[in-house]
């Protein structure tokens, strides 16, 4: 029997014509079969995403923080959509008198919070470009944004001033008013007067233009609403321009595909905003709960204390980035083995009925209900005993991460695929589909993918099982680069953007992202290496935590750094009676040893050829990231910095294996 197909072909596949590569057919979503969903009648900017929800449901809870009682966290207090509508007219007032008009760009750099989001409402109302600013890509970048950007006004956290008043002088080039979400220090405000800028504390602010009133300017869909800049593993970052429209048709999309599939999200929906603001993933996700009239609380900005903040909230919707899953899946995976033979007995067998209902087809209400009465609940209320989906974004989730949450998460775990230059979401896997494991499956309902072939590296688009690099064409699509024409033309051909990602069609519709365009090379036999293809077959192992592959034209075979999972070393290393803490295990020879056997007992299974396989390993027992510069804000790789900082250990390895 053919798997069911949840893409349907638009237009039909183009051979290669005049320097460019062969395309595959044009596919759109099956929940688009007889259109992308029109427009949601009187949504035309995001300025009416949130007006029309303060007309509907203007008591509905909208964003929450935890209070703070005698230095203890206590429950969450709320804010309706009415008391934030009011605060976001004052700001919009204030902002107005400082004589910022439509158009002009403004900043917002901190935590997510409410100011956060009032900041932005207050940008969507008089037409201004809300520019984020992000710390994790260290101080030069925020100055660079705002200088590039010729930010005007930025609101800022209290806790972030120090960081902002570093780019002065040259960010006083344009840069006038600064706005803290708290206090000021009347030494601060003394320190950015002699830069010609103007401080004010949150309350001072909204003072400003109490005695005004300014006419809200008329906004069109075309309008600019956003310039997101994106990290880039090399070079400056790149701002990202996104228009009303970008949003407005995204929200529609997401609407059809949760109608679709009956997760409709309703006024009861609660969202927990951790993942940064700053980018398009938490953005686009907090506009479609705005846009139902759903509330919002915010985590008090400390990873160790997420899970807390979790039981509190209760949310019903949870949206993550790999790195938090597997440090889930860690946490869980460590309760499990500490919790004396009976009950990780039991655990097992209730894990392996589940998990085979689910891979034949039965969904995970149905896949064993006493499983997840019994066993699986307390995994349930360590999200806080509400949440119906988990949606992983930003990287490719492992799929043993992803089939142990789908097991003991009795909720639904989809995996999206996106980037700021498509608004975030493009593909999405589907509830209660288990072979859509490891996918990031079908488009999402309102644009239109193709593959493109890449001849040198082998990837063809019209192949029975075809690969290629991954194109959009819709109008979630970006607006261009800001002041970088020359960008936008590489990556927009003929309407189509091109994501630089390799993606293969699965039988039934779904995408698997497979490689990236850009990272291969070539080894000294002339053999090339799709090393992003390999990071994630190897990266499957659950032994390994994170991998680097590298190799260059110089030599004829593979080397890797890895940074192992902690719990899984040490459970080997006391069945072999080898002794010590992590750090000095990742030094141990054996424990290299037995790590490159286990990765080529992948290599096997995988049928990777010869060069594929990986002959010596680094073991860094400190994750990769960013303070170090080897990630972006997105868990991406950096790979010429990676390379720059593992240097002498990879002419060790190079020197050691020969």
């Amino acid at each position: 029997m053919a798997p069911e197909k949840f893409i349907v072909e638009v237009e039909p596949a183009k051979p290669a014509k005049d320097g460019r590569p062969s395309m595959g057919p044009v596919y759109r979503s099956l929940f688009a079969k007889d259109g992308f969903p029109p427009p949601i009648p009187g949504l035309d900017s995001c300025w009416d995403i949130f007006r029309l929800s303060v007309e509907k449901y203007p008591n509905n809870r909208m964003l929450g923080h935890r209070e703070i009682v005698d230095g203890k966290p206590g429950k969450y207090v709320w804010m309706s959509y009415k008391e934030v509508y009011d605060i976001v007219i004052k700001v919009g007032n204030s902002i107005r008198c400082c004589g910022v008009n439509k158009g002009d760009k403004c900043g917002i750099y901190g935590a997510n919070c409410a100011e956060w989001i009032i900041s932005m409402e207050a940008c969507n109302a008089h037409g201004l470009y809300c520019v984020p600013l992000y710390d994790t890509l260290g101080a030069g970048a925020v100055e660079f944004i705002i200088s590039h950007a010729e930010v005007t006004i930025a609101f800022v956290e209290e806790k972030k001033l120090p960081e902002l008043l570093k780019t002065f002088p040259n960010a006083s080039k344009y840069l006038k008013t600064i706005v803290s979400f708290g206090k000021v220090t009347p030494q601060q405000k003394e320190e950015v007067e002699k830069f010609g800028v103007v401080l004010y504390s949150w309350d001072e602010f909204l003072q400003l233009g109490s005695e005004k009133q300014f006419d809200l300017p008329v906004k069109k869909k075309e309008d600019i609403c956003t310039i997101m800049y994106t990290s880039g593993t090399t070079g400056d970052p790149k701002g990202v321009l996104i228009s009303n429209t970008s949003i407005v048709t995204l929200i529609a999309g997401v609407k059809r595909l949760l109608e679709s599939v009956n997760e409709s999200l309703t006024v009861d929906d609660v969202f927990l905003s951790y993942l940064p603001l700053a980018h398009i993933f938490d953005r686009v996700i907090e506009e479609c709960f705005i846009n139902h009239g759903a509330s919002i609380g915010f985590w008090r900005g400390d990873v160790k204390l997420l899970t807390e903040d979790i039981g509190e909230l209760k949310p019903t919707i949870f949206c993550a980035v790999p790195r938090v899953l597997d440090r889930i899946y860690s946490g869980l995976q460590h309760k499990i083995t500490s919790g004396g033979l009976l009950k990780s007995t039991l655990f097992n067998l209730a894990y392996a009925y589940k998990h085979r209902n689910l891979k034949k087809g039965q969904s995970h209400v149905e896949a064993s209900p006493l499983s997840d009465k019994v066993v699986f609940s307390k995994v349930k209320e360590g999200l806080g005993g509400r949440v119906r989906l988990i949606l992983s974004g930003a990287a490719p989730l492992a799929s043993h991460v992803e089939a142990f949450l789908r097991v003991v998460g009795c909720c639904h775990v989809l995996q999206g695929y996106g980037l700021t230059e498509t608004c975030a979401g493009t593909f999405v896997s589907l509830p209660n589909h288990y072979d859509m494991l490891g996918t990031v499956g079908p488009p999402v309902p309102n644009v239109d993918v193709c593959l493109e072939s890449v001849p040198e590296m082998s990837y063809d688009a019209l192949s029975s099982t075809p690969r290629g690099e991954v194109c959009v064409r819709g109008d979630t699509l970006f607006s261009g680069y800001f002041k970088r024409e020359d960008l936008t033309k590489e990556v927009m051909i003929d309407g189509w953007f091109h994501t630089g990602d390799v993606g293969e069609w699965q039988p039934n519709g779904s995408l698997k992202i497979i490689d990236r365009k850009k990272n291969i090379f070539k080894l000294s036999q002339g053999e090339y290496v799709a090393v992003e293809n390999l990071e994630n077959i190897y990266g499957d192992n659950p032994i390994i935590d994170s991998i680097w592959i590298y190799g260059n034209s110089f030599e004829s075979f593979l080397i890797a750094v890895i940074n192992p999972n902690e719990r899984a070393i040490e459970h080997w290393a006391e069945h072999n009676g080898i002794s010590g803490d992590f750090a000095s295990l990742c030094e141990n020879a054996k424990v290299k040893e037995y790590i490159v056997g286990e990765l080529a007992k992948t290599g096997k299974e995988k049928k990777l050829k010869g060069f594929e396989f990986i002959k010596a390993v680094h073991l860094d027992p400190l994750p990769f990231d960013m303070e170090r510069d080897l990630l972006t804000p997105t868990f991406k790789k950096k790979r010429p910095q990676l390379l720059k900082y593992y240097k002498d250990v990879i002419d060790n390895m190079y020197k050691g294996t020969k």
